[in-house]
């Protein structure tokens, strides 16, 4: 590794939940409303800046949807969130009519386009243009119309955790040791905790420091791919015990979090968002590109490479909306140009892992994929 990589080693940070804070926002009234102007607002960002660009039946059928982007970002540097990369992507799109929820996270490896002709993982779209940058790169790439997005810094996760008192994991005996020996010593310095460190294996009640270590788990079976599932779970747990929690407990959590996150959303935009919150349900959550190729591909690293880009946006809005809808121009272009550039095809396809059909054959043996380093930008 060059001297140039081992100086952008960098902690990663992890995922934060909208349905949190909108679930607080209903609780507590008045109370959020007076703590939000202690939110790092970035104010509202406009369609025409962020990419959208839909054909007039896929916008139809996206007006019964409110999609959102969540952003967990690798600064060291606590409170900044205009740039750096976002180590942990997800879209959270909410049927505003079932109030059903579901989650992706998208493989922050995925080759796409990240700013006008600039190829290169997703995650660096966030350090080309801050956050408004890297909901457009989504909108481009994925065919969708997000125009907000939440954004958090080291602490969130370890926070509400804490206040949530833990939540409930199920760990191997070598998820443990990951953590005891690569995370957990490292948060704690960060963060200002003194969690202590676990063994054995089987059922844990896990504090924060505990559930970000085991969000930041990498290199086991499965990779990258299984940790975000990992963030998957813990979101899922977070989520059902703050439904379960007290007035006394979410307003805890609001103090504490308020001045950690980054939003395009206003009090007033969260209270609204609010309204029916205790009838959303976080119905399926899963990974994506659906099917992919790895491999590392000269000065761009390890990729995650969709087979093809064009097939993976059409299944991904059958998954979230129900609709096989038609991709943009701009898609199909930026499919092509991944296909020529790696040389995979859907014939290529090592990883296959489809909520629609089932198909499930989620090996990475033998595909080529190598690890990056924890801060590699690319």
């Amino acid at each position: 590794m060059s001297t140039k990589r081992k100086k952008r080693k960098k902690n990663k940070i992890v995922l934060f939940v909208v349905e949190i804070i909108i679930l607080a926002a209903l609780l507590v009234g008045l109370y959020v409303y007076s703590k939000m102007n202690k939110v790092d607002n970035t104010g509202e960002i406009e369609e025409k800046d962020v990419n959208i660009e839909l054909d007039s039946e896929t916008a139809e059928v996206l007006k019964g949807y409110t999609n959102i982007a969540l952003f967990g970002l690798d600064n060291r540097e606590v409170g900044n969130y205009s740039g750096g990369n976002s180590d942990t992507i997800m879209i959270a799109s909410i049927n505003n009519d079932t109030k059903k929820v579901k989650l992706v996270s998208v493989y922050r490896d995925t080759f796409l386009n990240v700013k006008d002709d600039t190829y290169r993982k997703i995650n660096a779209a966030y350090s080309y243009g801050g956050a408004k940058g890297a909901v457009a790169a989504l909108n481009k790439n994925l065919n969708l119309d997000i125009v907000d997005y939440i954004s958090v810094d080291f602490g969130a996760v370890v926070d509400a955790v804490d206040l949530l008192g833990g939540i409930e994991l199920e760990l191997t005996s070598q998820e443990v040791q990951i953590m005891n020996d690569n995370y957990i010593d490292e948060i704690n310095r960060v963060t200002d905790h003194s969690s202590s460190k676990l063994s054995g294996s089987g059922a844990f009640t896990v504090d924060g420091v505990q559930a970000l270590a085991y969000c930041r788990i990498r290199y086991t079976a499965g990779d990258d791919f299984k940790r975000t599932e990992r963030q998957r779970t813990v979101l899922t747990k977070m989520i059902e015990k703050a439904k379960a929690s007290s007035l006394t407990t979410v307003g805890g959590m609001i103090d504490s979090m308020i001045d950690e996150i980054s939003t395009s959303f206003t009090s007033k935009d969260l209270l609204k968002l609010a309204g029916n919150v205790m009838d959303y349900d976080l119905e399926d959550s899963h990974g994506w590109p659906f099917e992919l190729c790895t491999g590392n591909y000269g000065s761009q690293g390890s990729l995650v490479v969709p087979t093809d880009l064009e097939t993976n946006v059409k299944e991904l809005h059958a998954y979230l909306f129900d609709e096989h809808n038609e991709v943009s121009n701009t898609v199909g272009g930026i499919s092509d140009y991944i296909r020529q550039y790696t040389g995979c095809t859907p014939e290529s396809t090592t990883r296959f892992d489809n909520p629609l059909t089932g198909d499930d054959n989620t090996s990475t043996a033998d595909t080529g994929y190598i690890l990056p380093e924890e801060s590699d930008p690319e």
